[in-house]
């Protein structure tokens, strides 16, 4: 499945204040995401944003503020984002069947919120420099456990281009300045 702009839409999985400074590789997985945020306003992908136990980890992190125009933040209590009924009645509302998602722990929400979403019916491509885990084997783990069961494991680069189609564009040009 290669991913269509037209069909996807961009699922930010707790990238949040307290919970990024635990995180291995935290500064690349927030780049990282910051492109995808850049990408997916640029070529009109919408974006869903989730907060874990925001009262206790704290809201997005700023690095990734502001977010594009339309972009939702929800919080949630569920580990898996597909189990919240508000977060998973929106993104059924949004009529977008693949889910590109970044986000944080890769073992843990990313994993059941990308296994539970595939469950329900959408195609799942988990970014992989844009999602980690406090300990390097825990997010291996969680990306080894996707891919076993389906979901696309991809990186930035694969979404921005899949997501451009062409080269040769004004957006090409202005979206490949990102990735240099």
């Amino acid at each position: 499945m290669l991913l269509d702009r037209h069909r996807s839409l961009l699922l930010v999985v707790d990238i949040q204040a307290r919970l990024a400074p635990a995180i291995a590789g935290a500064e690349t997985v927030i780049a990282r995401t910051r492109l995808l945020l850049e990408a997916a306003a640029r070529l009109e992908v919408p974006v869903v944003v989730s907060e874990q136990y925001p009262q206790g980890l704290g809201h997005t992190d700023e690095r990734l503020l502001p977010l594009p125009e339309g972009a939702r933040i929800l919080p949630k209590i569920a580990f898996s984002a597909a189990r919240d009924e508000a977060i998973f009645a929106h993104l059924d509302r949004l009529g977008r069947r693949q889910v590109v998602m970044a986000g944080m722990e890769a073992h843990v929400c990313v994993l059941q919120t990308a296994l539970g979403l595939k469950e329900k019916g959408f195609d799942v491509a988990v970014v992989a420099d844009a999602v980690g885990s406090r300990l390097p084997e825990r997010r291996a783990l969680g990306l080894e456990r996707m891919r076993a069961r389906g979901i696309d494991i991809v990186d930035s680069e694969m979404v921005l281009f899949e997501w451009l189609g062409e080269a040769g564009t004004p957006v090409f040009k202005e979206l490949s300045r990102l990735i240099k």
